[in-house]
C-alpha cells in the first residue's frame, strides 16, 4: 500500500467528516418535485420506508386540510405543496363558488404555513364531475424556484414558492366530461399539457416564464368520446427527445420544442387515465376504457406505427386508473379492482398475480424491492416483489384516498379526503 502523507491523511479525514453529514442531510431533503416524483415513474432507489402504520400509529404528524382535492403532494426545500377546491360559502348554494387554492405545509411539523387563492370558480356556471374527481385534481409542479398548478378548463398559473402569483392563464377553456385530471410537464422553457374534452383534443404548449400558447397539436384522430385525463411523459429514445403523451384512441410522440408528431399509434380507448412509463427500451401505455390494454411500443419508428411497433398487448387486469411501475426487466401494476401483477417487459408475459383487495385509483410506488399500493379505502398494501410476490403489511387510514403517496426522505406523504399525513418509522 503506498504511503500517504500524514497532513493529506488528516485533511481527507476532515474532509470526510464534513462531508458525510452534508451528503446525508441532502439526500433527507431530496425534492419530489412532480406527479410521481423525481422521475415521473413512480420509482425511488432503495430507501427503507415505514412498513407499518395505523391512524394513531407511525403518524409524524397529521394535518387537516380545507375544501377538496385529488392532486397528489410535492415537496421543494423541505415545504409540501398541494391544491385544493375550497368553497366560498358553502350555505349559500348547493354549488357554491370555489377558490381554487395553493397550500404549503411545512414538512417539519406539519404546519400549515399558507394559503394562495389562485383563481376562483363560478359554482353556478360550473360543469359536473365525476364522483372520484375534484376541481383541483392536477398535481402542481416545480421548476426553476417556480411552482406551475394546472386547473384543466378552469386555468393555469405560476407562482414563486412564496405563492406570488407570476402569471396566470384563463383563455384555454373548453367544455370538460367529469372535470380536469391531467398533470402537466416542464420541457426547457415550455410548460406541456393536454386538452382533452368533449369537443377539443389537442397538446398545449406555453411559455413557462409567461403563460402565453407557444403551440398546439391537435390529435387529429376520430373518437366518438375525446375525453382523456393523461399526463405526459419526456424521454430520449433514438437520439431525440420525445414528449410522450396518450389521449382517445392515439399516443403520440411529439418533438416537445415545436410540437410536430414524430410517431403515433391508434387504439379503441377513451377516457385514458395512467401516466405512460418508459423502460428496457419500450414505452408502457394503458388505452382507457372501456376495457384496459397494456400496450409495449418501441419508440424509434417515425410516423403512423400501429403496425410496424407494437411488441406485444396484454389486456389482463389492466389499470384504467394507476399508472404502472417498471423494473428488472418487468412491468408491475395493480388493477384498479385490486389486483396486482406482475409481467415480462420484452413479451408481456404474467409472471404472478396476486388479489390485494379494495379499489385503487392512486399510482403505486416502488421503493427498492417493495410496492407500496394505497387503496381508496386508505389501506395500503405493501407487496416485495420477487418471483413470487410476499405481502410484508397491510396498514389502514380508514379515510378516503385517491391521491398518489409521495416521499420525503425516509418517509411517506399520503393524502385522504380530509387530511395529509406524514407517515414515519422514525421518531
Amino acid at each position: 500500500m503506498r504511503d500517504i502523507p500524514y497532513s493529506k491523511y488528516c485533511f481527507g479525514i476532515i474532509l470526510f467528516l464534513f462531508a458525510a453529514p452534508f451528503e446525508n442531510a441532502r439526500s433527507l431533503a431530496e425534492d419530489w418535485p412532480e406527479f410521481r416524483g423525481p422521475n415521473g415513474q413512480g420509482i425511488y432507489g432503495a430507501k427503507e420506508l415505514p412498513l407499518k402504520w395505523s391512524k394513531d400509529e407511525g403518524v409524524k404528524w397529521r394535518t387537516a386540510l380545507p375544501g377538496n382535492g385529488w392532486s397528489s403532494p410535492i415537496v421543494v426545500k423541505g415545504i409540501v405543496y398541494l391544491t385544493a377546491a375550497v368553497p366560498v360559502n358553502s350555505k349559500a348554494s348547493e354549488k357554491p363558488d370555489l377558490d381554487l387554492m395553493l397550500m404549503s405545509i411545512d414538512v417539519a411539523s406539519g404546519k400549515l404555513l399558507k394559503s394562495v387563492k389562485v383563481f376562483t370558480q363560478s359554482g353556478a356556471g360550473s360543469p359536473g364531475i365525476h364522483s372520484k374527481n375534484s376541481h383541483a385534481s392536477p398535481t402542481p409542479l416545480f421548476d426553476e424556484e417556480r411552482l406551475y398548478l394546472h386547473f384543466g378548463h378552469q386555468g393555469t398559473a405560476c407562482t414563486d414558492l412564496q405563492g406570488n402569483i407570476l402569471w396566470s392563464n384563463k383563455e384555454l377553456g373548453y367544455p370538460p366530461v367529469h372535470g380536469n385530471g391531467g398533470s402537466p410537464v416542464v420541457v426547457g422553457k415550455l410548460l406541456i399539457f393536454s386538452r382533452d374534452g368533449a369537443d377539443v383534443s389537442e397538446v398545449t404548449a406555453l411559455d413557462k416564464m409567461t403563460g402565453t400558447v407557444v403551440w398546439k397539436r391537435e390529435r387529429d384522430v376520430e373518437a366518438d368520446k375525446r375525453f382523456s385525463f393523461c399526463t405526459p411523459l419526456v424521454i430520449e429514445a433514438a437520439g431525440r427527445k420525445q414528449l410522450i403523451l396518450p389521449g382517445s384512441n392515439v399516443v403520440q410522440s411529439l418533438v416537445p420544442e415545436t410540437g410536430e408528431e414524430i410517431w403515433r399509434l391508434t387504439y379503441d380507448g377513451y377516457s385514458v387515465i395512467p401516466r405512460p412509463i418508459y423502460a428496457d427500451g419500450l414505452v408502457f401505455i394503458c388505452t382507457g376504457y372501456n376495457r384496459p390494454s397494456l400496450l409495449a411500443i418501441d419508440p424509434t419508428g417515425t410516423g403512423d406505427v400501429t403496425t410496424t411497433h407494437l411488441k406485444w398487448k396484454s389486456d389482463a387486469n389492466v389499470p384504467h386508473t394507476p399508472s404502472l411501475v417498471a423494473s428488472g426487466g418487468r412491468v408491475l401494476m395493480v388493477s384498479d379492482k385490486g389486483i396486482a401483477s406482475g409481467v415480462e417487459s420484452a413479451t408481456g408475459k404474467e409472471i404472478w398475480k396476486e388479489r390485494i383487495g379494495g379499489n385503487f385509483s392512486a399510482s403505486p410506488l416502488l421503493v427498492g424491492d417493495r410496492m407500496y399500493m394505497l387503496s381508496e379505502e386508505g389501506d395500503a398494501t405493501i407487496l416485495q416483489i420477487g418471483e413470487k410476490p410476499k405481502e410484508l403489511a397491510k396498514n389502514k387510514l380508514t379515510e378516503r384516498c385517491l391521491a398518489s403517496p409521495a416521499i420525503i426522505g425516509d418517509d411517506l406523504l399520503i393524502r385522504s379526503a380530509d387530511a395529509l399525513y406524514r407517515i414515519t418509522s422514525g421518531n
